[in-house]
């Protein structure tokens, strides 16, 4: 049964991913057109600024997953039903604080923004802070419900409630945009659609997984554990939110909102290249937990590690490869003039991390072990780095200034020094798991080549290209990658889904 909901919540992933992706290729445009491309950018940087807050869960709900998963395991009941009313209490807590942060911030953001926006716009700022800061603290207060569904391996159920979430948002945002209202109404429907997903959760865990949290007082003991536990995740959640989010507020601060626009463009493609990688890695947190609560070898925990990376690099390279091929084409027509420098950005940030999005399970294993201080510090250092480099960069050449100095940390950090520690520390065989991915990878030379000479021998451009190098190119690869680069495993996997949806190979 927890096989099934792995294998179908990564499915239903995804679904969610590829809706996601839909949504936001057909909604950006319409949204950018009704809002403008000043107003859209103010938008992006009030989610951004939103976002920063968010971090306040302090890396506990990664902790809540892992410590229930485990209490579970060796059937500590009381233990998980103290756990869960203890954070109850706690993420209430938190929300207030954070709606707190919220208003003052929205009260005085004039004295950041105030010298490169109008008054208009830093009013427009301030009620959207505002709305959102409340939608901050009724999502902290209710947020332990996603984590005991994540425990409790409900893959189906929370997958299914953000497929529908991805596309009510849009369903409700586009009759209020033809209406005529703007950037304010948007952020009063997230805020509606998100509490009646938080209220959906908390049902779900009360009704369907009789889910019993007692609050008996502050376990000190145990929230020392979980603290020790959780505070590197949540100052590598602050390292995320700088690298992915600091660059439009710098942006904002030193250029202006038509510089943020460029940059929310392709960081939206971005996000989805970093979820495409996210959705196996999610839920496979449960079972790392276990595996290394069962005391799994250092060999069973690099199998994992292997087979799911391959898994995902197939996935992903696909998926980029693609944008430096159509890309640009994809960009003009998706967004329209203004937005060309967005492909420079968006390959800046999307190519480097692709190496490390490949490896996300050996993430998933270090929170497991309890080892995610090195990964804390390291990527905290290099969120200082990114910063101070990125507002020069960003001062001398925009919105691609800023993306490279978060490129250049990128490789430096996610790339070089996570493998060291993954081999010396944690004993994953990165040999074997790079030997598997560069074989595979120059198995994809075939296609990849045929596809350049399409290119140089046609030299297409704007939908033409996109249709003609995209079919030419995913036809080549998925032919390529089921004859000669899957196992019989992934293979399996493969046969399974298309089973599922009814698709019948010849």
């Amino acid at each position: 049964m927890k096989l099934n909901q792995r294998r179908t919540g990564a499915i239903l992933s995804y679904v969610s991913i590829f809706a996601n992706m839909l949504v936001q290729l057909l909604y950006t445009p319409f949204l950018i057109s009704k809002l403008g491309q000043s107003e859209y950018g103010l938008y992006s940087l009030v989610s951004s600024i939103i976002g920063y807050l968010t971090v306040l869960d302090l890396g506990f709900g990664n902790a809540i997953v892992v410590h229930t998963a485990k209490y579970r395991a060796i059937g500590e009941k009381e233990k998980e039903q103290t756990l869960h009313g203890m954070f109850k209490v706690i993420y209430t807590i938190i929300g207030v604080i954070a709606g707190i942060i919220g208003v003052v911030f929205a009260l005085n953001s004039y004295l950041v923004f105030g010298s490169t926006m109008s008054d208009g716009e830093l009013e427009k700022m301030r009620i959207m802070l505002l709305i959102l800061s409340l939608n901050l603290l009724v999502t902290f207060s209710f947020s332990i419900y996603n984590s005991i569904i994540t425990a409790s391996e409900k893959f189906i159920f929370q997958k299914t409630l953000a497929i529908i979430n991805t596309i009510a948002k849009p369903l409700l945002m586009i009759p209020v945009l033809f209406l005529g209202y703007k950037s304010i109404a948007l952020c009063a429907v997230i805020t509606v659609v998100n509490v009646a997903v938080l209220l959906t959760n908390r049902y779900y865990c009360s009704k369907k997984l009789g889910t019993k949290a007692k609050f008996r007082g502050f376990d000190k003991k145990l929230l020392k554990v979980v603290f020790a536990y959780s505070f590197w995740i949540f100052l590598t959640q602050i390292v995320d939110k700088i690298n992915w989010s600091a660059d439009q507020f710098i942006l904002g601060a030193v250029s202006g909102t038509m510089a943020v626009s460029i940059y929310a463009a392709a960081s939206q493609l971005n996000v989805m290249f970093i979820n495409l990688s996210t959705a196996i890695a999610h839920v496979m947190l449960p079972k790392m937990s276990k595996m290394v609560a069962n005391k799994a070898t250092s060999e069973q925990l690099s199998n994992e590690f292997i087979k799911i990376g391959r898994i995902q690099f197939l996935i992903i390279f696909l998926a980029v490869s693609g944008l430096v091929f159509v890309g640009k084409d994809f960009i003009r027509l998706w967004l329209g003039d203004g937005f060309d420098d967005s492909y420079i950005v968006a390959l800046l940030l999307i190519v480097p991390v692709v190496f490390a999005l490949i490896q996300n399970t050996g993430l998933s294993i270090m929170q497991a072990m309890n080892k995610y201080k090195f990964k804390a510090l390291s990527t905290f250092i290099m969120s200082l780095f990114n910063i101070v480099i990125s507002i020069f960069l960003a001062k001398s050449f925009g919105a691609i200034g800023a993306a490279l100095g978060t490129t250049i940390g990128l490789v430096i950090c996610n790339i070089i020094v996570i493998n060291i520690y993954y081999k010396k520390a944690m004993a994953l065989d990165v040999f074997r798991f790079w030997k598997n991915i560069i074989i595979m990878l120059l198995k994809f030379v075939v296609p990849i080549s045929a596809t350049v000479l399409v290119i140089v021998l046609t030299r297409l451009h704007g939908i033409k290209a996109i249709l003609l190098y995209g079919s030419v190119y995913t036809v080549l690869y998925s032919v390529t990658a089921y004859l000669f680069v899957m196992n019989p495993y992934e293979k399996e996997i493969l046969n399974k889904v298309l089973k599922k949806l009814h698709i019948k190979r010849s």
